[in-house]
């Protein structure tokens, strides 16, 4: 990860023009532990089309209650600072990167 994305604050990030996908998890959390190795995946299928954050939600409640995260892990696409996605749940990268792209197509054309 580039030292750009570390020097920024979460709602800076989320503002950019490159989609973040957030990873809300608890360390407890057994499904949790699944998701490191498929955003791994998905970020060498995306590259520099998305950066990927994981936030623990026992550590950030006030982040994870502001974006209504009420089972975890829960997968929060953003873009321009807005949700554009929400899912709770493990998915696996092949699967999480096709719903990202036509999420980010149908964006794109809303967008003009």
């Amino acid at each position: 990860m580039s030292n750009d994305i570390h020097n920024k604050s979460f709602s800076e990030l989320i503002k950019g023009d490159t989609p973040v996908l957030v990873d809300f998890y608890a360390d407890w959390c057994a499904p949790c532990r699944m998701m490191p190795p498929i955003l791994k995946e998905l970020k060498s299928r995306m590259g520099e089309q998305i950066h990927i954050l994981k936030i623990d939600t026992e550590k950030n409640p006030d982040v994870a209650i502001r974006y209504q995260v009420r089972g975890i892990p829960t997968l929060i696409l953003f873009r321009h600072g807005h949700v554009i996605w929400q899912q709770a749940g493990v998915m696996q990268a092949p699967q999480l990167e096709g719903v990202i792209r036509d999420i980010l197509a149908r964006y794109k054309e809303m967008a003009g």
